[in-house]
């Protein structure tokens, strides 16, 4: 699926559409380049999921945490630019942040991938003229919430 995204309207109405259907498990991998709005996008799910604070960048901590009741579902926001090599995601404990939560990843690629998990929601995003492309692709338990 393609969605065009005119503008900052756009990408929190998609973060917002994404959010409604979020179950713990589940997988939103952000791909593109920099400045493409993989953090935007990841900003405006959080944001539709409850969270009133700031969201920072995970760039540097590699990992943030979002829980209830800040937000409706448990939630880890990560930004894998930084890894070196997919093993180190499993250094830093992934797979137990994971437990029980959304994991909401930029940069997939860089721990892995994702796209082969039933759950997972890929969504690669590019820019075009004033705004962004996001290309949608989700797994087996997307099938019927597609945003």
């Amino acid at each position: 699926m393609r969605i065009e995204l005119a503008d900052l309207a756009a990408m929190e109405a998609l973060g917002a559409r994404i959010a409604r259907q979020l179950r713990a498990g589940d997988v939103v991998a952000l791909s593109g380049g920099l400045g493409s709005g993989k953090t935007t996008l990841a900003r405006a799910i959080i944001a539709a999921l409850g969270y009133v604070g700031e969201v920072p960048s995970p760039t540097f901590t590699i990992v943030e945490t979002y829980d209830p009741p800040a937000v409706s579902v448990p939630l880890v926001h990560a930004d894998f630019y930084r890894l070196k090599a997919p093993s180190e995601a499993e250094e830093i404990g992934l797979d137990d942040y994971r437990q029980g939560a959304v994991l909401l990843a930029e940069w997939p690629d860089h721990a892995g991938g994702f796209a082969h998990e039933a759950a997972c929601l890929s969504i690669s995003l590019e820019t075009a003229d004033e705004g962004r492309i996001a290309i949608v692709e989700g797994g087996r338990d997307w099938l019927d919430r597609l945003p």
